[in-house]
């Protein structure tokens, strides 16, 4: 192939017409050749964006906690396949694994398993895990059956979004044309209202005003559906931790960023990263109706600060010189902070039905997981 993904994109749309937001993210992120995933390693200072794991260990380790504890609960299968989904730089499985080791048992039963699309960030995982036994697939389906624990950190948001507009019609789909020089992008709607307005929950359809917009995420309903249905029949649990928004509502959340700014996302399509809000409620259902149980989501903040992150940033403290010290200080900060990403950011666990609520799911202190 020759030329941007830019000129590509502008032939497809010449010769056929807007394509859907949807295929423009899908595109954008995950060409084989231009897609953003594909081509670079985005995250930290020289990056575009910083996720939680690459923050603080703390992070990573209390969710180690949270995997052995629920384990426990589940009746500690003696082998459990520990799934992880868009692994990023294998930072979170690294701290994970590492915290596991405080549960023998339980890190002796554990089959890794990450599920990663991009080769870039394989080989940042290899070297992160390069200690570990660890499989890499491209799809959930491909990971071996069993018990599992599936752990999602920023992963659903980068998923391709379709857009819904209200008008007098009906909901009609946001497209991406070009502009009136044919040298750059526009948005714009299709001519006709969309059968995706059916996947519309009807709260929203019901208080929609013309001009809102609505975000569906398929691909994302689809994953929740699987998630489910594996933990159903299988046994085992998700976390499913992102930014996005408790119930479903209208609203345009479609963002890019590139060197840790906010930049227009029909700029220079494959050079930023695309995400949208996590619409948490939908995948709740989608993973209920496929036999789960669904715990949640609380915030970030209050998940993390029930599984005792203020603690175990006292531990950290005691051996930190001083300049470590205000890290640490600031990394919880900005990891359970209500004005940082402790309230932005949601969890939201799936469980085999019945379960209690796993640890940091329940309302008081003795939802702490054991060491």
């Amino acid at each position: 192939m020759t030329g941007t993904l830019s000129d590509r994109l502008r032939r497809r749309i010449a010769l056929a017409g807007p394509i859907a937001v949807s295929a423009y993210m899908a595109e954008a992120l995950g060409d084989p050749e231009h897609g953003y995933y594909m081509t670079r390693d985005p995250l930290g200072a020289a990056g575009d964006f910083t996720t939680a794991p690459e923050i603080s260990q703390m992070f990573g380790e209390l969710i180690g906690l949270w995997c052995a504890e629920v384990w426990r609960q589940a009746g500690q299968p003696k082998t459990v396949r520990l799934i992880e989904l868009g692994p990023g730089r294998g930072t979170l499985m690294a701290d994970l694994l590492r915290a596991a080791r405080m549960a023998p048992d339980f890190a002796d039963a554990l089959s890794v398993h990450l599920v990663e699309t991009s080769p870039v960030l394989t080989a940042r995982q290899r070297t992160a895990l390069g200690g570990h036994r660890v499989q890499w697939h491209d799809r959930l389906d491909d990971v071996p059956d069993g018990p599992a624990l599936i752990v999602a950190n920023e992963f659903f948001d980068a998923l391709p979004i379709h857009q819904l507009q209200r008008d007098a019609s009906g909901w009609r789909e946001r497209m991406v044309g070009l502009d009136e020089n044919g040298g750059g992008f526009r948005f714009g709607l299709a001519p006709a209202a969309s059968p995706l307005e059916a996947l519309i929950p009807e709260s929203v359809r019901g208080a929609a005003n013309p001009g809102d917009l609505f975000e569906l995420c398929p691909a994302g309903i689809g994953i929740a559906r699987a998630i489910g249905q594996r933990i159903a029949a299988q046994g085992g649990a998700a976390l499913l931790i992102d930014y996005g928004h408790a119930e479903s509502a209208t609203g345009d959340t479609l963002q890019a960023v590139r060197a840790h700014r906010y930049c227009d996302p029909l700029d220079d399509p494959g050079s930023a990263d695309l995400t949208a809000h996590v619409d948490f409620a939908i995948l709740a259902r989608a993973a209920s109706e496929a036999g789960a149980a669904a715990h949640g989501p609380v915030t970030q903040g209050e998940f993390l600060s029930r599984l005792g992150i203020g603690a175990r940033a006292g531990i950290l403290l005691r051996r930190a010189t001083p300049a470590q010290a205000g890290d640490i200080r600031a990394a919880c900060r900005r990891l359970i902070g209500p004005e940082e990403m402790g309230t932005l950011f949601k969890a939201l666990a799936l469980t085999s039905a019945p379960a209690p609520p796993p640890p940091g799911f329940m309302q008081d202190s003795e939802s702490s997981p054991r060491p």
